[in-house]
């Protein structure tokens, strides 16, 4: 119920209360033998329902597992465990990669004439710059 809904209820009982004195003795019995019916129907109401209520607790409900309310939870969480594994398999591809692309270095290294150390010798690297600056300037002839 809302609260204009009890607003409503308030207003009439507050109408019927005013006129009680002024209704007939037949119309007050009747209307005290139609609240104790309901009284007696709400009372066994609102003890059958715990009974149920626990009934349906003890016994597996196949249907509360295909419920919307599951599959909201799974669509909030199946997203965000594919980003995780994506995660995870965009970072194993660029080690693979990286772990590649330091083979192919080792292996160019390795296979070349000059002798290890002199990658490690800084006029070596200073007559590598004079090679390469002598092997673009008859490129630059032509």
């Amino acid at each position: 119920m809302n609260t204009d809904d009890i607003n409503l209820a308030y207003k009439i009982r507050h109408a019927l209360n005013e006129n009680l004195d002024n209704l007939p003795a037949s119309t007050t019995d009747r209307l005290a033998a139609a609240r104790a019916a309901a009284l007696a129907r709400k009372k066994a109401h609102a003890t059958a329902a715990p009974v149920r209520a626990n009934q349906q607790r003890a016994s597996f409900d196949l249907g509360a597992l295909f419920s919307m309310q599951w599959v909201a939870r799974a669509a909030v969480v199946a997203p965000l465990l594919l980003m995780a594994a994506g995660m995870v398999g965009v970072y194993q591809y660029e080690r693979e990669q990286r772990a590649a692309e330091l083979a192919e270095l080792d292996a160019a290294v390795l296979s070349d004439d000059l002798p290890l150390t002199a990658y490690t010798d800084h006029g070596f690297n200073a007559y590598l710059a004079q090679q390469q600056q002598a092997q673009q300037q008859p490129q630059r002839a032509q």
